[in-house]
């Protein structure tokens, strides 16, 4: 995996693909599965606000250039409404569909999980600064 939007995408499907397949066997799934959904669209939320935060003080400190500007703010909600779009559409299929909107022909096992699960969690903002936390 790349890191690219795409394959986040793809992870967090798998993902949510496994705790579906597995709900019959442990109820707890449908909370994991929904929790899940909740915390992607808070985080896409929460960077474009800090994005566009960032940008707005860099504008008042340094006056850069106008069109530039835009267009970054442009490329960030772009990007914030794709993700959210990605989630919408999850959270409007109702569970027994979603198994059948498959990327992939491959099913995900529990090793697999494990795994995608620990990639999406070391993306998260405190995973990325655990070692700053460590320090201090």
């Amino acid at each position: 995996v790349s890191g690219g939007e795409d394959e986040i995408q793809q992870l967090q499907k798998a993902l949510l693909d496994y705790l579906d397949e597995n709900t019959e066997t442990d109820a707890s799934l449908v909370f994991s599965r929904k929790f899940y959904i909740a915390q992607w669209f808070r985080d896409t939320t929460m960077e474009t606000e800090k994005a566009i935060k960032s940008q707005k003080d860099e504008d008042s400190s340094e006056g850069t250039h106008h069109a530039k500007d835009v267009e970054i703010t442009g490329q960030i909600m772009h990007r914030a409404e794709s993700r959210k779009t990605f989630l919408r559409s999850i959270i409007k299929t109702a569970p027994s569909q979603f198994s059948t909107l498959k990327l992939n022909s491959d099913t995900v096992d529990y090793e697999d999980a494990c795994l995608i699960v620990r990639y999406l969690a070391s993306m998260r903002p405190f995973a990325q600064s655990f070692d700053i936390y460590l320090t201090q």
